[in-house]
Order: structure tokens, then sequence, then C-alpha cells
């Protein structure tokens, strides 16, 4: 198999049309600000100073990030793995940031890219406060680009398909899957992690 060079690109796929271009808005829109604000899950992706490239997911109630003008969106940082690939990738790396919006039974997502910046200021902090917490940090983003991607990728997965969910059970518990992995600590069921991460929200 032979890798694709940029050239082969152009012969495979044809040009965007120019609404598809045009789309791409250098701010949040009155549509962008609305659906951040019903989305209760986003992806953040990062990119370090290595090159590398991370991907989080993000969540919270519905409009968990703030949008607080036309170029810039609040993040509140909640309780995770303490890991911090994405912030240490903002602080270290690029600064850049990309986010995909999702709202739950919308096919469209959302697209948002721009620079990144953290703090710890306590009007932020207190700004941002969600689920009797504050934010361990804030994520500032001062947004460069918006738009709308179609619906076709969630509609292929059925992702909001109720006959496309599974069952839990038909996987291990996350604990059991990491005592697999690594053989450090002791497995737990799904129903002790669930009731764990519902005191760590």
């Amino acid at each position: 198999m032979s890798d694709l060079a940029a050239s082969d690109l152009k012969t495979i796929y044809p040009e965007p049309s120019p609404r598809v271009i045009a789309k791409a808005r250098p701010e949040i829109d009155a549509h962008a600000k609305k659906f951040i604000a019903m989305s209760p899950f986003c992806v953040l992706a990062t990119s370090g100073s290595d090159g590398s490239v991370d991907a989080s997911p993000r969540g919270g109630n519905p409009g968990f990030v703030h949008v607080t003008g036309p170029n810039q969106l609040l993040m509140p940082d909640r309780s995770g793995n303490n890991r911090i690939d994405s912030f240490r990738n903002i602080v270290e790396g690029s600064g850049f940031v990309q986010l995909i919006f999702f709202v739950p039974g919308i096919d469209e997502t959302l697209r948002v890219g721009g620079s990144g910046k953290l703090s710890v200021e306590p009007a932020l902090l207190a700004a941002t406060e969600e689920f009797g917490k504050l934010p361990r940090a804030v994520l500032s983003i001062d947004v460069k680009e918006a738009y709308f991607h179609c619906g076709k990728a969630l509609m292929r997965s059925k992702l909001w398909s109720k006959e496309a969910q599974v069952e839990r059970k038909v996987m291990p518990s996350i604990s059991q899957v990491i005592h697999d992995q690594t053989a450090l600590g002791e497995p737990e069921s799904q129903d002790v992690v669930e009731a764990r991460y519902k005191t760590q929200l």
C-alpha cells in the first residue's frame, strides 16, 4: 500500500463548494451561540510542543461552556484523571485548540477553533461554578473560526438512535479493563465505579 501525496487528494476529492467555504465564520454567531448553550458535551483537541495531538472529552450541564463574546469561550475544568495532557499542550505547545460540540438528538455538530489560555482568576472560577463546585482552572478560548458540520457522520453511526444503544454489561467495567491492562489497583464493578464518579462530578 502506498501513501497518498497532497497532489493525489485533488484527483480523489472535488473542490468544496463556495457555500462550504463560506460557512466558516470568524466568530460565534447567534446560531453557534444557541448550539453551545444546548450542548452538554464536546471534544477538545490540542497539540503539543513535540507535534503530538490530544483529544479529550468534556462534559457538563447544557451550556457548561460559556459564550462571553463573539470571539471568546470559557470552559471550566472538572475532576478528571489528572494527566492534564490538554492543558500541558496549551501552556507548552502551540496553544491552538479545536472543539466539536454535540447536542443530543441533533445530528449536526459545531466546530470551533482558536487559541487557549488557562486561568485561575477567582472571578472566572466563580462564574463557571457547576455541581456545587468551583472548577480548578478555566480555559479561555480566543475564537478564530466556527462552523457547523453536516449530520452525515452521526446519521451513519446512528449515535442518537435508541436501537443502536448497547447494554453497558457487554463490556467489563473500566476498572476491570485498567486492571487487566496494568495489573494495578483492584477491579471494581461498574456500579461501584459509577457511584464513585457521582461523588466526583
